[in-house]
């Protein structure tokens, strides 16, 4: 179950990364009023107003599914350990749009962040 689920997770991850819901940008066409737009991970529209963790946790995500594979695939306990300090630097990573504010987090994003974490503890418990 653990070899299924330490798969299955990023990819999970990666499609919720996909939807349009994840990374929010907050623009203020005036002092009184602000608008809230979001973005998926993938999406180079936050990147270019300063917001990378979004970019940068969906890019880990994609080496993190490699690893999880190579992982299964060759049952290397190396690798098994790089998977889960990525996976660890994902989890910190997807939770630094929270330093601007609640406002810039999104459930989608704080899905995300679950499934990282759930992802670090497998990959904790495959390498002992």
């Amino acid at each position: 179950m653990k070899k299924f689920g330490i798969v299955l997770l990023p990819v999970f991850t990666i499609i919720l990364e996909l939807l349009p819901h994840g990374a929010v940008l907050i623009f203020a066409p005036s002092p009184a009023d602000t608008i809230r737009e979001t973005y998926a991970y993938f999406s180079l529209e936050p990147i270019g107003y300063a917001n990378l963790a979004p970019f940068v946790t969906a890019f880990l995500t994609c080496i993190i599914l490699i690893l999880a594979i190579i992982t299964i695939i060759k049952n290397d306990m190396k690798v098994g350990k790089a998977l889960f300090i990525i996976s660890l630097v994902a989890v910190m990573v997807s939770l630094v749009p929270l330093r601007l504010g609640i406002d810039y987090y999104s459930i989608i994003g704080g899905m995300i962040t679950v499934m990282l974490v759930v992802e670090c503890i497998l990959a904790k418990m495959m390498t002992k």
